[in-house]
């Protein structure tokens, strides 16, 4: 089951759900997940995957996809907003330095 955490961009203010762990929608809707949280090349790229491999492509992302979500969040500018166990926790799974990733309370 995946956990939930906010990520909040400092610059613009936008505020987004980060998950971590194992994620059962991917593994029920694939491709559609991405689309769904506005990374239209991302699923692009998992629905042809999905086609081209019979829905195989699912079995596997289904235990990466949340965690390389995330990463593409930091990369974007993203940080750490939620509670501070649930910061330390997240960070933690996706081997991040919260140090360099929190927002300051």
């Amino acid at each position: 089951m995946a956990t939930r955490v906010m990520m909040k961009n400092p610059t613009t203010g936008i505020t987004k759900k980060g998950y971590v762990g194992f994620s059962w929608t991917y593994l029920f809707f694939g491709g559609l997940v991405p689309l769904f949280r506005g990374e239209i090349g991302t699923g692009a790229l998992h629905l042809v995957l999905s086609i081209l491999t019979a829905g195989i492509s699912n079995l596997i992302f289904c235990f990466l996809y949340n965690k390389q979500y995330m990463h593409r969040l930091i990369e974007a500018g993203y940080r750490f907003a939620d509670q501070p166990a649930t910061n330390e926790y997240a960070a933690q799974k996706i081997g991040a330095d919260l140090g360099m990733l929190a927002i300051a309370g």
